[in-house]
């Protein structure tokens, strides 16, 4: 019964460490986009990237980060990245699925 109790206890230590281990906040570097247009901002011709993310997330698309091919949706304290819309970004957050849940957003030079 004790061994049992023990070794169910270490288990238990071990799962909330891995778990823990794997929702630690990153760093993520990539374009400030929106979930609609992603790469592709046809919706504002003659207008600036940084425009047409605004007007999308005004609209009820998502803020998102475009790293490589990949479109990462935003949660959480996101409207500190409307300044840098359309800018290279490096996000500190913790992913969740194709979600990440941001901390900081700062600018890439």
């Amino acid at each position: 019964m004790l061994t049992t109790s023990v070794v169910r206890s270490f288990v238990a230590a071990f799962l909330f460490i891995g778990i823990y281990s794997f929702a630690a906040n990153k760093p993520f570097t990539g374009v400030l986009t929106d979930d609609m247009c992603a790469r592709k901002h046809t919706m504002m011709p003659g207008k600036p990237d940084s425009d047409c993310v605004r007007a999308c997330v005004k609209a009820g698309s998502m803020r998102a980060v475009l790293i490589g091919d990949k479109l990462y949706r935003l949660e959480g304290t996101v409207e500190q990245a409307d300044k840098f819309a359309g800018q290279k970004v490096k996000i500190i957050g913790n992913l969740v699925g194709d979600n990440i849940r941001v901390v900081t957003v700062e600018p890439v030079n």
